[in-house]
């Protein structure tokens, strides 16, 4: 096996030695290998994609449909994209200028932050969230300005932002919301959203949103989005991992104005030419056809949320109301004070639950830890027992 010359190994680019690896990963593999373990660490479904979903796909292969498909994404796919978002949210995105299908949310994540930002640049990255951004970020040369949003029950609020801008993030081209929140479950009320909508307005910014759990939202809550008030300024991003149980498809999408969407159109087919045509096409159809397929995951997930949240707080757990996505954000037994990553650990090894420790979600998240009801019912009913010993004998 080669190993590298000594002469090349100084040779890289400088900016990755900034960069950490996942350390929501690494905890989830460090706590893998103890037997019998339940692991609540990762945001992946266990349902199955659709059947409609996945027979859609295979047509397609049996089509031969093995080319190159157009960059920006097949052209079924692209009107179904716009149909989606003019009846969820009542915002028209041109099919053939104003959105772009890409390899996941990630790659759309990776798209826009390519396309937006230059090297000191700054973007407000409202915190606890998904730690992939400041990496993402800090790819680019740029810097992410974290806000911690613990204090008032992990939402951003206007006069936050207000002072955020006129503070640290002075100069600031950019904020990113992840609306509902990984990892807090959060969701943004109508009216925050249009008070952000103002200042972000007002101060000559982007606005970046992650929508990528907007169809699993509960308890009476409902999903709206910056796109609706300012879609001038707003670029969305969302994709069918989450709601259609399809994470290993690998299938995001960007919507924004078309003056921007050209410049992220052209990134996106210099990082991966154009996403995979089966693919495409079984999207297509969950899109046009599997309107009901999110509802039923949707019921499943509440039903579960409601049982865990109900027994957490019985055993003294302290959590700002969750009401989307598939995650409790969850405030640590005080005998740990903030030191969510031992907790974690010693869940793990002694009640054999795997849990991710808050802090790796950024600013606010120290003394809490992350909780994935996206296992079944059974894991979910047994880890639930076992967490109960395990505060019990505290």
């Amino acid at each position: 096996m080669p190993n590298l010359s000594s002469d090349l190994q100084p040779i890289i680019n400088k900016r990755l030695n900034n960069l950490s690896a996942s350390k929501i990963r690494a905890f989830d593999q460090k706590v893998s290998g103890i037997p019998n373990i339940i692991k609540l660490t990762i945001g992946e479904p266990d349902l199955a994609t659709p059947e409609h979903v996945k027979e859609a796909a295979i047509r397609d292969i049996n089509a031969d449909d093995s080319h190159y498909a157009p960059q920006a994404g097949k052209p079924q796919l692209l009107k179904a994209i716009s149909r989606y978002l003019d009846r969820s949210l009542n915002v028209h995105y041109d099919p053939d200028s104003e959105i772009c299908v890409t390899v996941g949310a990630t790659g759309a994540l990776n798209d826009v932050f390519m396309t937006l930002l230059n090297p000191g640049d700054k973007i407000i990255v409202p915190t606890p969230v998904w730690a992939l951004y400041f990496q993402l970020i800090k790819m680019t040369g740029a810097t992410p300005i974290q806000v911690d949003t613990k204090k008032d029950g992990f939402i951003l609020t206007p006069k936050h932002l207000r002072h955020v801008l006129n503070g640290r993030g002075k100069g600031a081209k950019a904020i990113i919301l992840t609306d509902p929140s990984n990892p807090t479950g959060r969701v943004y009320p109508a009216e925050t959203l249009k008070e952000l909508a103002k200042i972000i307005k007002e101060y000559k910014i982007y606005s970046i949103t992650d929508e990528i759990y907007a169809e699993l939202v509960y308890g009476g809550a409902e999903h709206h989005s910056l796109s609706q008030y300012i879609p001038d300024h707003n670029i969305l991003i969302s994709g069918l991992s989450k709601a259609y149980a399809m994470t290993g498809w690998r299938l995001g999408y960007i919507a924004g104005p078309k003056q921007i969407m050209q410049s992220i159109r052209k990134i996106n087919a210099f990082l991966v030419t154009s996403v995979t045509d089966n693919v495409q096409m079984a999207a297509v159809e969950a899109l046009n056809n599997g309107q009901n397929d999110p509802k039923e995951a949707r019921e499943i997930y509440e039903k579960r949320l409601k049982f865990m949240q109900t027994g957490l707080e019985k055993l003294g757990f302290e959590m700002a109301t969750p009401h989307g996505a598939f995650y409790i954000f969850a405030k640590i037994p005080e005998k740990y004070g903030t030191d969510d990553e031992q907790f974690a650990f010693e869940l793990a090894q002694k009640a054999k639950v795997g849990l991710t420790p808050g802090r790796y979600f950024g600013k606010g998240g120290e003394g809490y830890v992350r909780i994935s009801y996206a296992s079944s019912t059974a894991q979910l009913e047994e880890s639930l027992k076992r967490i109960s010993n395990f505060v019990n004998e505290l």
